[in-house]
């Protein structure tokens, strides 16, 4: 990617989180990159255009997940190698993005432009139903590998265990974040959950 146009991508991310989609104008990004008009317009030739490349660019590829680098062969070594994954993705979001904003403002503000973004681009909704899928279905492979290997038993079958396991995750994060509580510290009220939950069920 060009230097300048990750520039730009990243100045909108910045206005974009700290304002909104609607809120935010052209002339004013145009204005906080330092580029002439033309250098602007070279890259990107309208709002919804630039939006979208920054949907792609940090929501949906650089602060995404990575479950194949996560272990496979433990429950619980792979779900305290996501807890690190959301602490080093949250680190490197917070460094990008927050600006003069606090972390705990950042962290709501995240969750308010993905649903403009879900409102704006319907096709959005798809990339993070797939995404959702895949999540569900890592979780799944895991847990089956860890009740083969005899690391978990449970009468739950293994995508329900997967299910929860997620759920706390979204649930849990969520409440944390609308409570105030920045992106940085989630992740260990997370383990601690996760924790009891794999108590519950480790053999």
């Amino acid at each position: 990617m060009k230097e300048s146009k990750e520039h730009i991508i990243i100045v909108a991310s910045r206005l974009f989180m700290q304002k909104s989609f609607k809120e935010v104008t052209m002339s004013e990004i145009v204005k906080e990159t330092g580029l002439s008009k033309g250098a602007f317009y070279y890259h990107f030739k309208s709002k919804e255009e630039l939006f979208s490349e920054v949907l792609t660019y940090f929501f949906l590829n650089v602060t995404k997940l990575n479950y194949d680098k996560y272990s496979s062969q433990s429950l619980h070594q792979f779900y305290n190698d996501i807890a690190m994954g959301i602490n080093s993705l949250t680190g490197f979001y917070i460094e990008k993005f927050k600006g003069s904003m606090e972390v705990s403002e950042l962290s709501i503000n995240y969750f308010t432009l993905m649903f403009d973004a879900i409102k704006l681009f319907p096709e959005l909704r798809q990339r993070i139903v797939d995404f959702l899928y895949n999540e569900r279905k890592q979780w799944t492979e895991v847990i089956k590998t860890a009740r083969e290997r005899g690391e978990i038993k449970s009468a739950m079958s293994d995508e329900q265990l997967a299910k929860i396991f997620i759920s706390i995750s979204d649930g849990v994060g969520m409440h944390l974040i609308i409570q105030g509580v920045p992106f940085d510290k989630i992740a260990a009220p997370l383990v601690e959950l996760w924790d009891k939950l794999y108590e519950q069920i480790k053999v």
